[in-house]
């Protein structure tokens, strides 16, 4: 063999050897694992809303492919078992907005195979009952974001044939709405909302077709809006990510932010406040799926339902953040 040869053998090897242990190095696995629950006893659905109360998650509402809904589900954590509750009394519909606020559920918004919806409805667990409250102030509209943040109640967001950016606040006192301040980030719907230390957090979405990458912190004691870093974020001070999607779904745990499925996916990332970065982990092991329904319940995540294409779903799976994965638990 001549010195050329040796020489173009010995640099290929050298190559090779270095690849291989860069892919050693620098690959990690994902932590995370998913535990499948009981199965939803109602219907296989997308698009439903969901409340909280105690240690039961409420289930409201959907679309079946073929059917709007209005029934109400219960999932009891402690036991892990569904029970039907009293059906929603508004029109049926998908695509709705939620949430808790002083122990009661609140339901509105959304679309029913003809209108854009804004009448607005609470649900008091102790009674198992439905009470018609003052309809929402903005336009109807449905994919609004709800959330409950430091004892204030918001929708915002959606699609009521223009894509929006608004908020209005609800007074359950004065059973009455108030826009209140403008949210800097980009109109929007089917976006994602979770709660950390009484300050919400909100990103992901479509407008006009495209994807919205911007990550907005809202503080409900200044009614301060702050942009954090963009979910397509590449700086040198940490690992490149890309979280941009839509019909994604949000909760959080232990002081941390969760943004799962959507379009499709099963990715799932982790969010940490005190650093403003993003951390993948262990993807969905149940069916990558959009417009599902996700949920914390005293500090343990929940992602369920949802559809892919023609196929609806009516799985439920529990995310532990801090376990190895483990495939021989489900």
């Amino acid at each position: 063999m001549n010195i050329l040869k040796r020489g173009l053998l010995f640099a290929t090897l050298s190559i090779s050897i270095a690849f291989v242990g860069c892919s050693n190095d620098d690959t990690e696995d994902a932590l995370g694992n998913w535990i499948k629950r009981s199965s939803f006893d109602g219907p296989a659905r997308s698009s439903a809303t969901n409340f909280v109360i105690g240690s039961y998650a409420f289930i409201a509402t959907g679309y079946t492919g073929d059917e709007y809904l209005n029934d109400l589900w219960a999932y009891n954590s402690d036991g892990d078992y569904w029970e039907q509750k009293a059906n929603f009394t508004g029109p049926a519909r998908s695509a709705a907005s939620s949430f808790e606020l002083n122990g009661k559920g609140y339901v509105g918004l959304g679309y029913d195979g003809t209108n854009k919806l804004r009448d607005f409805y609470q649900y008091d667990p102790n009674s198992n009952s439905w009470t018609q409250k003052t309809d929402f102030s903005g336009t109807g509209r449905y994919s609004a974001i709800g959330f409950q943040v430091g004892g204030k109640a918001y929708f915002g967001t959606g699609y009521d044939g223009n894509y929006l950016k608004d908020f209005y606040q609800y007074d359950d006192t004065a059973n009455s709405w108030t826009l209140v301040t403008g949210f800097g980030g980009n109109k929007r719907r089917n976006a994602t909302v979770f709660v950390i230390d009484d300050k919400a957090y909100i990103g992901t979405g479509i407008n006009n077709g495209v994807y919205q990458v911007d990550f907005w912190e809202f503080d409900p004691s200044t009614d301060v809006w702050t942009k954090k870093r963009d979910l397509d974020d590449d700086e040198d001070d940490h690992d490149t990510y890309l979280i941009t999607r839509a019909n994604a779904v949000g909760f959080s745990m232990n002081g941390l932010g969760y943004i799962a499925c959507g379009e499709s996916s099963k990715s799932i990332w982790e969010y940490n406040p005190s650093t403003d970065l993003w951390n993948e982990k262990t993807p969905l092991e149940g069916s990558a799926r959009t417009d599902a329904s996700g949920f914390a319940i005293n500090q343990r995540g929940f992602v369920i339902l949802g559809r892919a294409g023609s196929a609806y779903y009516d799985d439920v799976w529990e995310f532990k953040p801090l376990e190895e994965q483990n495939d021989d638990d489900n």
